[in-house]
């Protein structure tokens, strides 16, 4: 393993290349976004099916960006933060999540410690109004489809499911058939998917309505 101290290196690297490098000094947390989702996408692809070699390579560019944005912060004038206030709060947050490991909370089973996540969680969140509140519509399509399901369950606005699909390839060929279908009718896939999606989160917020009512 690697020793601690390449940690810090990383971090003091982000620092030099940020003070000497002209195009570094010019970019905003806005502008990295980009490059955040590609090094996000490039990750996924290395964990699907790349070597270990690339699964490292792809971490290492993926921490880069956490260093970058936390390199901007630290030095905004109005409220800076930087990456030992990130990782701070990170471990206070995860220590709060995981009281079966750093309290006297027990959990046998993985169900049981998501009830704790989802407690500590929606203990943090409270001043949310909506189980939609903090879903991020920056997801594709069906990934968000698939958060907002997990909601709508939540507050009791299922959506009937088709018939369910026997494994992940028969999911697999049944949407891509779908895609298909779409594209040979001129169809957008992933904007008709985003318009029921918000229908959906529609649907959600009136039965949240009716049930503070």
């Amino acid at each position: 393993m690697t020793d601690p101290s390449a940690v810090q290196s990383a971090i003091d690297t982000m620092h030099a290349v940020r003070d000497r490098c002209v195009w570094t000094q010019q970019i905003t947390h806005r502008d990295l976004v980009p490059y955040l989702v590609e090094e996000s996408a490039e990750l996924i692809d290395a964990v699907e099916g790349g070597s270990r070699s690339e699964l490292r390579e792809e971490l290492g560019d993926l921490l880069w960006q956490v260093l970058f944005h936390a390199e901007i912060a630290s030095r905004d004038e109005i409220e800076p933060f930087d990456i030992q206030d990130v990782a701070a709060g990170l471990t206070e947050k995860m220590v709060r999540r995981h009281p079966h490991v750093f309290g006297d909370a027990a959990a046998r089973t993985p169900e049981e410690v998501l009830v704790h996540w989802n407690a500590a969680k929606a203990a943090e969140k409270h001043q949310r109004q909506s189980v939609l509140d903090g879903v991020s519509h920056a997801m594709p399509a069906l990934a968000l489809a698939q958060k907002v399901l997990g909601k709508a369950a939540s507050v009791g606005a299922d959506v009937e499911p088709a018939a369910p699909p026997r494994s992940e390839e028969e999911l697999g060929d049944a949407l891509l058939a779908l895609v298909a279908a779409a594209r040979a009718s001129g169809m957008d896939a992933e904007r008709a998917l985003r318009t029921r999606v918000r229908t959906l989160e529609a649907d959600i917020r009136s039965s949240e309505t009716r049930s503070a009512e």
